[in-house]
């Protein structure tokens, strides 16, 4: 059985990237700051983050506390843990690309990718947040029309 949702029931991004800090709160602050995220849930203790959702434009991510005793969390790693490395990234499409770049500077994030314009539109940059997830910042819009497709 395939359960869809109704159009009243969507009300953005059908997938949401999830996240897991040993510092969730300090992660939340960051990432509204320097990146421009809305906290839209945040349920929480004074030191451990359950679960939030944070909000960019439609789309959202999720984060909470890295918990060791989570057989789940035990499937993962954090970045430092394998040196850096990451399996996977985070896409942040934004409007004003420089603004952001700005933005994610100033507040810490290490660059990994300078500000550049690819070959396929718009502007881009990566970087990595105060606990070394990366992330990738554009102003590419993935839903426009494309002239080409390749397989």
């Amino acid at each position: 059985m395939m359960l869809v949702m109704s159009e009243t029931a969507m009300r953005g991004s059908t997938v949401v990237p999830g996240l897991r800090y040993r510092d969730a709160h300090a992660a939340i602050e960051w990432l509204v700051k320097a990146l421009g995220f809305t906290k839209q849930a945040v349920y929480a203790t004074e030191t451990t983050v359950m679960h939030a959702q944070l909000t960019h434009g439609l789309g959202m991510v999720m984060l909470g506390s890295v918990k060791e005793d989570n057989p789940f969390h035990k499937l993962l790693v954090q970045p430092d843990e394998i040196g850096g490395r990451e399996t996977t990234t985070v896409c942040l499409n934004v409007a004003d690309c420089d603004a952001v770049y700005a933005t994610a500077k100033a507040a810490g994030a290490e660059i990994i990718q300078e500000l550049h314009s690819p070959e396929y539109g718009g502007k881009a940059f990566g970087c990595r947040d105060l606990e070394g997830h990366i992330w990738w910042v554009g102003s590419y819009d993935p839903w426009a029309e494309h002239d080409e497709v390749k397989a």
